[in-house]
């Protein structure tokens, strides 16, 4: 199935599922405000403001159709 065939991420798999990102975190707002500002530019990574790594976009994990059991915080695939 490619992505096409899949179609867009959905809405509801934009946000990290709890486990991966706590909503007391200390900079919940400021980490998905960067996710989302990197997924309206249609970039696949954005620099995390609370470790200064990179981190993959939900929707370039949707896009890779599974989940890589790494842990990511933006996977879409956790229920």
């Amino acid at each position: 199935m490619d992505e096409d065939s899949r179609g867009e991420l959905p809405a509801e798999r934009r946000r990290p599922h709890p486990s991966r990102l706590p909503r007391n975190h200390p900079m919940y707002e400021e980490i998905l405000e960067a996710h989302e500002e990197a997924m309206r530019r249609g970039d696949p990574m954005y620099l995390d403001p609370y470790t200064g790594l990179w981190v993959q976009t939900a929707r370039s994990i949707w896009q890779s159709r599974d989940c890589c059991d790494l842990g990511c915080r933006h996977c879409p695939f956790v229920e």
